[in-house]
């Protein structure tokens, strides 16, 4: 296991050097977009219309703000189950998502995305929510505004700490955890999702 400062947009060289189970402090600009405003993307381009945004390079945080206090950029910020996003992952990562932040297990389908793609999948730790609000330096709605908390924000971010735990070599954090554990209790073989 490694630890790595990023930065995005993320390129090649950076996706292709993490690897899963791997820290990753990520610093730059993120798209913070839940299940709503993914459907939106996927209808926008079904339509064959391009995206409000670029999303090319970038990354996409699976989270919800809680309201803002007097003084602060956005309200604490929670993760939510990445494995909601996987039908809309899969799309965005052919059309130039580079990244996606949720928590939780991902599916058979988005590891072969992250191959095809070169792409990778973070998890941001349920249940440190105030280490994350205090990596967030501002928050910029960008589009969407009438889905009110599902809408589009974008994130300035400072060390956001991550979990790498899908790669673009196809391996699975999870999986593996899984396996290893398995193995201790027994060699029972983990079943693939």
């Amino acid at each position: 296991m490694a630890t790595h400062y990023i930065h995005t947009p993320l390129t090649d060289e950076v996706v292709l050097g993490l690897h899963a189970g791997d820290e990753a402090y990520l610093s730059g600009t993120i798209y913070m977009a839940r299940d709503a405003a993914h459907k939106r993307f996927i209808d926008t381009l079904a339509a064959g219309q391009p995206l409000p945004i670029d999303l090319k390079g970038h990354v996409l945080f699976y989270g919800g703000p809680g309201p803002a206090k007097p003084g602060h950029v956005i309200g604490v910020v929670a993760p939510t189950s990445a494995y909601r996003m996987d039908p809309y992952a899969t799309v965005l990562f052919d059309h130039g998502v580079r990244g996606a932040i949720g928590k939780g297990n991902r599916g058979t389908a988005l590891r072969e995305a992250c191959q095809k793609n070169k792409a990778v999948c973070f998890s941001a730790i349920g249940g440190i929510s105030a280490t994350l609000f205090s990596c967030i330096q501002s928050a910029t709605l960008v589009c969407y505004e009438d889905l009110k908390t599902e809408a589009v924000q974008r994130l300035e971010i400072q060390d956001f700490p991550l979990l790498v735990t899908n790669d673009a070599h196809g391996r699975d954090m999870y999986a593996k955890e899984v396996e290893k554990y398995r193995a201790l209790l027994g060699g029972v073989s983990p079943q693939r999702g």
